[in-house]
């Protein structure tokens, strides 16, 4: 049974230089990923980019669905959004927007992240809807988290993670 009225915190500490940072309604910095067509093809599976109204319609809709964050990473002295990641029991949409930031790891201490998130929720397990067939780098990332596939769709795969307690 999941914990009740555990608040979605401001910050998750994920080390030193990476953090998670709650959405907070600011999100201009973000168009420029979702305009991207390489990661619109792995995140939608179409090159559509999106306009601000779009990227507001998207964030809105995530927030209302879990806990929607800034994935963060210092530059200097500063942090700043590479990506963004929401975390609810039956998805994990995670974006790395920012290319040079991607194949380093970040992905899999954000995963890990929310799953120990997750137990503190009280969650038996949690799952990601789907990851696109052609999306190699994104089940491996998964899977290396410890997911397995449990469904197939008709576009990819869905994922569950069992939670131990």
């Amino acid at each position: 049974m999941p914990i009740k009225n555990i608040e979605q915190p401001e910050i998750i500490v994920i080390t030193n230089k990476l953090r998670l940072r709650k959405y907070d309604g600011v999100f201009d910095f973000a168009l420029k990923w979702y305009q991207d067509e390489e990661t619109l093809l792995s995140v939608n599976n179409t090159p559509d980019k999106y306009d601000m109204d779009r990227l507001k319609r998207m964030y809105t809709f995530l927030a209302n669905q879990g806990e929607e964050y800034f994935i963060e990473i210092i530059e200097g002295e500063t942090f700043v959004p590479i990506g963004d990641v929401t975390f609810w029991k039956d998805d994990m949409p995670i974006v790395i927007g920012e290319k040079k930031y991607r194949g380093k790891g970040i992905g899999k201490l954000v995963i890990t992240a929310l799953i120990n998130r997750a137990k503190t929720l009280g969650y038996g397990e949690i799952r990601v809807d789907e990851i696109y067939k052609f999306n190699i780098s994104s089940q491996k990332l998964f899977e290396s988290c410890g997911f397995t596939k449990y469904e197939e769709t008709e576009k990819g795969y869905r994922y569950c993670y069992k939670i131990s307690n």
